[in-house]
């Protein structure tokens, strides 16, 4: 066998192990909603501001005070929560059962990438709009801070395969979880309220890169 091939392959082991000695914390999104300045008053009046409801982990971001009603052309989901600050664009983030619910073929996306997704109508106490696009189940991702990308030996788009509930009766593997590298960024992997149950997973379990 080649000898470069080899070392390459050695390498490769020796970087998966360090990994899955090093959990990451999950946490479960359940459906929640983005929305720019101007979608946002229009839905709950021209003086309001997002209100604090509590932080998140990712730096700089907060759950909302503010609920909207979702509708689609099957049916509806109340309560759903904004999370702040206010974006560019306004997006919509719900799980498969979420999707069947509401009637809507929403694609599996990272954020923020809003092509060729469907609408939907959002319900405030102030107002409704209705928008374009930007229903979205969200791809699976980690948050790495910069200097934990470093450490864990992965790169801003990097796919990396998840182990999660170790060791349990329910023990799956996440593919193609998404690696998003920033210096805005804290420790944590994402997935939502589907994938956390059928892995019987918690917010703050660990999972392991494999």
């Amino acid at each position: 066998m080649d000898e470069k091939l080899v070392k390459e392959i050695v390498e490769d082991i020796k970087v998966r192990q360090e990994r899955s000695a090093k959990s990451v914390p999950v946490g479960i999104s359940n459906r929640h909603t983005h929305f720019t300045k101007e979608d946002f008053k229009a839905l709950f009046g021209a003086d309001s501001e997002a209100t604090l409801h509590k932080p998140v982990k990712q730096p700089g971001q907060f759950a909302c005070k503010e609920l909207v009603t979702i509708e689609g052309p099957k049916g509806a989901i109340k309560d759903v929560r904004m999370i702040g600050p206010y974006r560019t664009y306004s997006q919509v983030e719900i799980s498969r059962a979420d999707a069947r619910k509401l009637g809507v073929e929403a694609p599996i996306r990272d954020s923020g990438k809003l092509d060729n997704t469907p609408g939907i109508k959002v319900i405030g106490p102030k107002g409704t709009i209705t928008l374009k696009g930007g229903v979205i189940l969200s791809k699976r991702h980690i948050h790495f801070h910069t200097k934990e990308a470093e450490e864990y030996k992965v790169k801003d788009g990097q796919e990396v395969r998840v182990l999660a509930g170790r060791g349990t009766d329910r023990e799956t593997i996440y593919e193609r979880v998404l690696c998003r590298v920033s210096d805005k960024f804290a420790l944590e992997m994402h997935i939502d309220v589907d994938e956390a149950n059928a892995a019987g997973m918690n917010n703050g379990d660990p999972g392991f890169i494999v």
